[in-house]
């Protein structure tokens, strides 16, 4: 992989929330970051940002902000985002999926019966986005020097939150970071699934103001999306990198093992003792 200043990083779903977390933190390392989402101008969306209002930031950190509008629900254009990235750099370094339909409803109380069939568009704005973009952008992660996806994902993958589709959702990712790191592992492209806390995006803190005090504790324990970011440069830099490929890791503690801290100094709590351990998936391969 290239130095921190010289990185090529596509990072999906990076209007707002965890994807401009972590455009902006990979964009102080100096890095080209190709920021995608739906967002094209403020009011388009119920939340604040937008694709240009991030890559802006990642140009003030001291990166190369690189706005793209695009729908990753449509495969076309994230082809043709592969193709400009092909054109312009020939390579990328690290590949962040984050993409995430978040539906209305996905968060009401109730059996999933009762929720919005709608909530499956999070298994193809997600779960299928991730693929689709890492097809994509394979021919380019493998032309780079030790490059690394991504995928974000939460405890959800294995505890029960905010009902089956969520949960079937994020248990695709970690195991298709898994089974990509088997196809992967003779380029030396790592892969890993990455677990995140409650993190103070646009929507939580929204929640936050209109129900004061009813999250005081979870408040107090949640990362900024730019802590995210950090272990995510951590990791591409850790020597070890390739001894974690195809696995699912938390990213409180791979924090606490390579010394990252979030944007405030705090060192963010792992949730394992009370969501439960990420899974462990078996050696075996059958082509």
């Amino acid at each position: 992989m290239g130095s921190s200043s010289d990185r090529i990083v596509v990072v999906t779903g990076a209007s707002r929330g965890a994807g401009k977390g972590i455009a902006t933190a990979l964009g102080a390392t100096g890095a080209t970051v190709y920021v995608t989402g739906r967002t094209r101008e403020e009011g388009d969306a119920a939340l604040p940002g937008t694709v240009f209002a991030t890559a802006a930031e990642v140009t003030r950190r001291g990166g190369t902000g690189v706005p793209v509008v695009l729908d990753h629900g449509d495969d076309e254009q994230v082809e043709a985002l592969f193709e400009r990235v092909r054109a312009e750099h020939g390579r990328v370094d690290i590949l962040v999926n984050n993409a995430l339909a978040l539906p209305d409803g996905l968060t009401d109380k109730g059996p999933f019966w009762e929720k919005p069939l709608g909530l499956l568009d999070l298994l193809d704005v997600g779960m299928r986005s991730s693929y689709v973009s890492t097809y994509f952008a394979a021919p380019l992660l493998v032309a780079a020097d030790g490059a690394l996806v991504v995928n974000t994902s939460s405890f959800g993958g294995t505890c029960y939150m905010h009902g089956p589709a969520y949960g079937a959702g994020k248990a695709a990712v970690d195991k298709m970071a898994h089974d990509m790191a088997v196809d992967f592992r003779p380029a030396g492209v790592s892969v890993v699934s990455l677990w995140m806390g409650l993190l103070t995006t646009e929507r939580t803190l929204a929640a936050f103001a209109a129900n004061p005090g009813a999250y005081d504790g979870l408040a107090a324990t949640a990362e900024s999306p730019e802590f995210v970011g950090r272990v995510i440069d951590a990791l591409s830099r850790d020597p070890g990198l390739a001894a974690r490929t195809g696995t699912v890791l938390i990213a409180a503690e791979v924090a606490a093992e390579l010394g990252v801290t979030d944007t405030d100094g705090r060192q963010p709590p792992s949730h394992r003792q009370f969501l439960g351990n990420p899974p462990v998936f078996s050696d075996a391969v059958i082509d």
